[in-house]
């Protein structure tokens, strides 16, 4: 567990001795110098690996170079190397990104092989204790459902081929993450918790496009999903509060706050009294969504 303490006010306060302020201070320099190296040394293998792929522009050449940095970054990391943390951390999720990028590019986008990266991706996010890569492997699994992105001269989309079955399997897997989390030592716990958080988000970018679109493969209108997201985001908000879980009251605060606007500038337009009405709501949702952390705030949140 890491925290920040301010060790001039509180030997100001008189709650920490002045010689116990100068120990902890020894142990910040020695730390702070370890990161100092490990974000050098990070740096400079991002640029050999880029270079080496500029050397080599091939998927092959791609894949090679990820297991090259994937392999000794997560030994460093099952060996439990504290001071080449972030160092490892770095290796592992640019090698991971690099296998999966080469392997992608190779298969022709096969749903069976992104359905391998992401439990590949899955098993080195809890081999390496990674929630950088628990991350990944969500939204690998999101793009193998249908969900992609997409630029265009200054201009970026989000789109979801299929919004409710990209939901629906959204769903299982962020509850089942959840569930199994609360089964997990504490190491395990936190990459099961990203996982699950990042499957949170995506449902709700994918319930944002069938709140505008809809489902054109199964012909369901837009509405049905507007109903079920604000449905869902009122159960998700009581369960929070009800638990104690203040991540996932925020998520629904700002996703509400999201969802409501989006309808709100839909059927009301852009002009200036629905501006302005949208801006004084927004204030209000601000200052109540700033009491409720203030409660939550008085026992110990959970997630």
């Amino acid at each position: 567990m890491k925290v920040t303490l301010d060790l001039t006010e509180l030997v100001a306060r008189g709650e920490l001795s002045r010689e116990e302020a100068d120990r902890l201070a020894k142990l910040g320099a020695a730390g702070t110098g370890s990161l100092g190296s490990n974000i050098l040394l990070s740096f400079g293998m991002v640029a050999v690996a880029l270079g080496g792929g500029f050397l080599f522009p091939s998927a092959q050449a791609v894949i090679l170079i990820g297991v090259i940095l994937f392999v000794p970054g997560l030994a460093l990391i099952l060996n439990r190397a504290t001071k080449w943390e972030l160092f490892a951390q770095s290796c592992v999720t640019l090698g991971a990104l690099g296998i999966a990028g080469g392997a992608i590019v190779l298969s022709d986008n096969s749903p069976l092989v992104g359905v391998g990266l992401t439990l590949g991706l899955g098993a080195a996010a809890f081999l390496a204790r990674s929630g950088l890569l628990a991350a990944l492997a969500i939204l690998q699994l999101s793009y193998v459902l249908g969900t992609g992105t997409a630029y265009w001269h200054a201009s970026y989309f989000f789109g979801v081929d299929r919004p409710a079955f990209t939901i629906s399997m959204l769903i299982v897997v962020a509850v089942a993450l959840f569930l199994v989390s609360r089964q997990l030592a504490s190491a395990y716990e936190r990459v099961a918790i990203i996982a699950a958080r990042t499957a949170i988000l995506m449902l709700n970018g994918a319930f944002l496009v069938g709140s505008l679109f809809g489902d054109t493969t199964l012909g369901w209108p837009a509405s049905w999903f507007s109903v079920a997201w604000a449905v869902l985001l009122v159960v998700a908000a009581v369960w929070g509060i009800y638990e104690n879980r203040r991540w996932v009251v925020n998520a629904a605060a700002v996703f509400g706050a999201i969802h409501f606007y989006t309808q709100w500038f839909e059927y009301l337009g852009a002009n200036p009294l629905s501006v302005l009405g949208g801006g004084i709501l927004l204030v209000l949702f601000g200052l109540a969504l700033r009491w409720l952390n203030g409660r939550l705030h008085r026992a110990p949140a959970l997630a």
